[in-house]
């Protein structure tokens, strides 16, 4: 009942569904809290924004949080406090760069790798999923549509 209940906090009338944005975000709205069942299904309790940092470390072994401040855009505080806890949770290490002893290198611990590998697994199913009956065509002329939306996007943006 309540997931049910989850699932329909963000549902909008037919009115905005004519608006491509608005399906774009309520299709990554519903990624994501799949995403969130399986994970907390799985016994792991990890926010959505906590498997975007252990994403960025996968990618970036070794990156600072200046690194991950600057990728993400987000407040420094707040992404302190955020590693903070993946480390107190053995999530991520961090490790005292030699050079200068003020920066440390933020890694994946085994059990933040495992996490993430899990993420990376179930996100595969869920693209598969999501996909399921386009042909190959199709999918290149949808990342063809979406890489067209994103560059108008950028170029308003910089307008």
């Amino acid at each position: 009942m309540i997931r049910k209940s989850l699932d329909l906090v963000n549902q909008r009338g037919g009115a905005a569904q004519d608006d491509v944005l608005e399906v774009i975000h309520d299709l990554m709205h519903l990624y994501r809290s799949q995403q969130h069942r399986m994970l907390r299904d799985a016994g792991q309790e990890v926010t959505h924004l906590e498997t975007r940092v252990l994403g960025f470390f996968a990618r970036h072994p070794g990156a600072t949080l200046s690194a991950l401040v600057a990728h993400a855009g987000r407040d420094k505080g707040q992404l302190a406090r955020l590693v903070g806890g993946l480390r107190e949770r053995g999530l991520l290490v961090a490790r005292v760069d030699e050079a200068d002893r003020r920066n440390q290198h933020l890694h994946l611990t085994d059990a933040g790798a495992e996490v993430q590998q899990g993420l990376r697994r179930h996100a595969r199913k869920l693209s598969a999923a999501a996909v399921r009956g386009l042909g190959e065509e199709d999918k290149r002329e949808l990342l063809a549509l979406l890489a067209r939306v994103r560059s108008n996007l950028e170029a308003a943006g910089a307008d």
